[in-house]
């Protein structure tokens, strides 16, 4: 069926069903009056997922997908607290936001990932080249972070055990800072965006690759490996919320650009919301058991292995199950 004669075909229920919205959220009118509403919903997630198997518009699929969110929203408002729907989020609704975001992801995790990877390789191999992204000094604190007989690693200088939530509380403001950059960054038509997936991947390439030639291998590798998983995911996360940002504001379609950005904000922001979750989770791990020394590097990389088996799991498979619109 073509695009034109689906439209034509389902806009007049497209609209009662808006209309009963608007009336729900105002708070103007009962639910048992809206004696339709269920069947509504049921029919609008059905007609939302023949238009992504059709291939249908992009502005159509996201007409058709707010709809289904406001939809699902109000249908489980009476049996859904703050409570529940943020875990309802964590559990199904953000996976399924990641892979139905799949190609703003794509996208980040290529830029971020490919210039960490990249840069780790050529720094390896050309040890010079680390002093064109970090001066000495710096370069110098790192190599005494990671000194195979500094107490605690990971740290400037050395701190007792009781300093460990000081250090998760540094870990949460700092990274929180550098993903909201990156998400932020994207109004700038996602320039920013790609700017800071790019430089935060670089610059962590070249540690890595300064470290692992210098013989700080087993040190260096065994802190990060754990909280690297949510980390650096989540950074790569925060980047395909910018880069959506800036897509809407390059190519809006049909829409004005005002338009396609509100439409790419909410997505955008439950992305960064639980790339958020990811950094917190990072930050627990970072402070309290990558910088441990008590146990052998083999157990960490054991530890960290299966963390990030679990973030691609969580990522790939989680959700699946669930009823809300995908």
């Amino acid at each position: 069926m073509k695009q034109s004669l689906f439209e034509s075909r389902h806009q007049a229920s497209w609209q009662r069903f808006s209309e009963q919205l608007d009336a729900l959220e105002r708070g103007k009118a009962e639910r048992a009056a809206c004696v339709n509403f269920a069947a509504d919903y049921r029919q609008l997630c059905q007609q939302l997922a023949l238009a992504r198997e059709r291939g249908y518009s992009s502005h159509l699929v996201d007409q058709l997908q707010q709809l289904a969110m406001r939809g699902h929203q109000q249908f489980y408002r009476h049996r859904s607290p703050l409570g529940a729907q943020l875990l309802g989020f964590f559990l199904a609704g953000f996976p399924r936001l990641v892979r139905r975001e799949w190609r703003c992801v794509l996208s980040a995790s290529l830029l971020f990932f490919g210039s960490l990877g990249g840069m780790g390789v050529l720094v390896y191999l050309f040890p010079d080249l680390v002093y064109s992204l970090i001066g000495p000094e710096q370069v110098a604190a790192m190599e005494a972070m990671y000194d195979p007989d500094a107490s605690r690693l990971g740290r400037f200088g050395e701190r007792d055990s009781g300093d460990d939530w000081m250090m998760f509380g540094f870990y949460i403001m700092n990274n929180i800072g550098i993903a909201f950059q990156t998400f932020a960054s994207g109004l700038l038509f996602g320039l920013g965006s790609l700017f800071f997936l790019l430089f935060n991947g670089l610059m962590i390439g070249a540690v890595a690759g300064h470290l692992t030639e210098i013989g700080y291998t087993q040190t260096f590798w065994s802190f990060v490996i754990g909280h690297g998983a949510f980390e650096l995911t989540a950074i790569a996360l925060a980047g395909a919320a910018g880069l959506k940002l800036g897509w809407a504001l390059l190519a809006p379609g049909r829409l004005p650009r005002g338009e396609a950005l509100r439409l790419a904000a909410k997505p955008a922001v439950q992305l960064v919301g639980g790339a958020t979750l990811f950094l917190l989770i990072a930050a627990f791990i970072e402070a309290y058991w990558s910088s441990m020394t008590f146990t052998t590097a083999g157990v960490k990389y054991a530890v960290g292995a299966g963390l990030w088996l679990l973030v691609l799991v969580y990522l790939l498979f989680a959700g699946r199950g669930s009823h809300a619109p995908d």
